[in-house]
C-alpha cells in the first residue's frame, strides 16, 4: 500500500485523491478545536499560503485525545473558518491510534507500511511530513510549531 492509494473523505463527504497532491510535500495534521494546541490552526494556515506551491497541508480531525473534537462536520468547518480562516484540506473525523485507526494513520506510523519508522501519535497536532514522492520525511509531536526549523529545512529547498 502506498500513500497515495489510501482513501479518506473530506469534511464535506467527498473522496480526497492524495495523487492529487503528488509533487508536494504533504504535512498531516491531527487536529481539534478545543484542545491548547488549536491556536497552531493560525500558523498552519499561514505555512500552507507561504509554500502553497510546494506544500499541501492537510488537518485531520480527532476525537480521541481529551475528547477534545466532539463536533459535526459542519461544526469543525465553521470552527476553522470563523475562528482561524482555514483554507487548507480538513479531511473526516478519524481515529489516528487504536483498534480501528484509518488506514492514513496505520501508513504514517507503521514501518512496514512507510518503510521509514515507526511512530506513536502522542497527542493533538502531531505533524507527519511526506515528501513529493509519497514517502514519509519525519514526524513532530504536538510542540514543534508549523513554521519551525524542523518543518521549513525540508521547505526552503527550491
Amino acid at each position: 500500500m502506498d500513500l497515495y492509494s489510501i482513501q479518506i473523505n473530506s469534511l464535506q463527504g467527498k473522496p480526497i485523491d492524495l495523487s492529487d497532491y503528488q509533487g508536494k510535500k504533504i504535512l498531516f495534521v491531527n487536529v481539534a478545536s478545543e484542545c491548547g494546541f488549536t491556536k497552531q490552526y493560525k500558523a498552519l494556515q499561514k505555512l500552507y499560503e507561504d509554500y502553497n506551491d510546494q506544500l499541501m497541508v492537510i488537518g485531520v480531525p480527532c476525537n480521541q485525545f481529551g475528547r477534545q473534537e466532539p463536533g459535526s462536520a459542519d461544526d469543525i468547518e465553521n470552527f476553522c473558518s470563523l475562528n482561524y480562516g482555514v483554507t487548507f484540506l480538513i479531511t473526516e473525523k478519524i481515529d489516528v491510534k487504536g483498534a480501528d485507526q484509518h488506514p492514513l494513520y496505520q501508513w504514517l506510523t507503521k514501518k512496514k507500511l512507510n518503510k521509514m519508522k515507526n511512530s506513536n501519535v502522542k497527542w493533538n497536532f502531531q505533524k507527519y511530513l511526506v515528501d513529493e514522492n509519497g514517502s514519509l520525511i519525519d514526524y513532530y509531536y504536538s510542540i514543534t510549531k508549523p513554521n519551525s526549523r524542523k518543518i521549513t529545512k525540508h521547505l526552503n529547498l527550491q
